[in-house]
C-alpha cells in the first residue's frame, strides 16, 4: 500500500499530471496535437497549468478590454517563462490579415507547443481549423467538426473561413459539412 502512494504521488508531481485536470476547465479547451490547443480566456491559475503542460507560447487574439480579459495577462503570461503574443482581432469584424498575422506566428517556430485562445473559443477556433487545414493539411470536415464543438461561424466568420481557403485553393465544401447555423 505504502508503495503504490508513493507512486501516485510520484505521478502527481510529473510536469503536467498533476494539473491536466485545470487545462479542461479552461472554457471550451480542445487539444488538436501534442504542440496544439484553443481556448477561451483562462485565468491566472490556469495559465499556470498551461506552463505546467509545457506549453511555450501563448496567443491571445481576443481584444485586451473584452470584459473576460484577465488584466496584465502578457506579464503573468511572461513571469511563467512563455512567450506571449497578443493579436487583437475584433470579433464582428475579423480580416484575412489578422488570420495571416497569426499564421505568420505560429510558422516562425512550428514545434513550439502553443495555446491559442480568445474570450471563449470562437475567433480561436477559427483560426484553429484555418491553420489546420492550410498548414497541417488536417481534412476540412475533421477540422470543422472539431470547431464545431464549440459554435457554428456566425456570417462575419463564414466569410472570413471562405476567403482564406479560396486563397488558399481549399473548398470549404465537403460531405456532412453543412455552413449553416443551427439558428439560421
Amino acid at each position: 500500500m505504502r508503495k503504490l502512494i508513493c507512486m501516485l504521488l510520484a505521478i502527481a508531481a510529473m510536469p503536467g499530471i498533476a494539473n491536466s485536470a485545470e487545462l479542461d476547465e479552461i472554457r471550451n479547451y480542445r487539444e488538436y496535437s501534442a504542440t496544439f490547443a484553443s481556448a477561451g480566456q483562462p485565468s491566472k491559475e490556469q495559465l499556470e497549468a498551461v506552463r505546467d503542460a509545457e506549453f511555450e507560447r501563448v496567443i491571445f487574439i481576443g481584444v485586451s478590454s473584452g470584459r473576460s480579459s484577465l488584466a496584465n495577462e502578457d506579464v503573468i503570461v511572461k513571469e511563467f517563462g512563455m512567450d506571449y503574443v497578443h493579436i487583437p482581432v475584433i470579433f464582428d469584424a475579423p480580416t484575412v490579415s489578422d488570420f495571416y498575422h497569426f499564421a505568420a506566428v505560429m510558422q516562425r517556430e512550428t514545434d513550439r507547443k502553443t495555446l491559442l485562445h480568445c474570450a471563449a473559443n470562437f475567433r480561436a477556433s477559427a483560426f484553429a481549423f484555418l491553420y489546420r487545414v492550410i498548414y497541417e493539411d488536417v481534412p476540412v470536415a475533421e477540422a470543422k467538426a472539431d470547431m464545431n464543438g464549440v459554435w457554428q461561424p456566425d456570417n462575419a466568420w463564414r466569410q472570413l473561413i471562405f476567403d482564406v481557403l479560396q486563397d488558399n485553393g481549399i473548398s470549404p465544401h465537403c460531405d456532412g459539412c453543412s455552413w449553416e447555423r443551427d439558428e439560421e
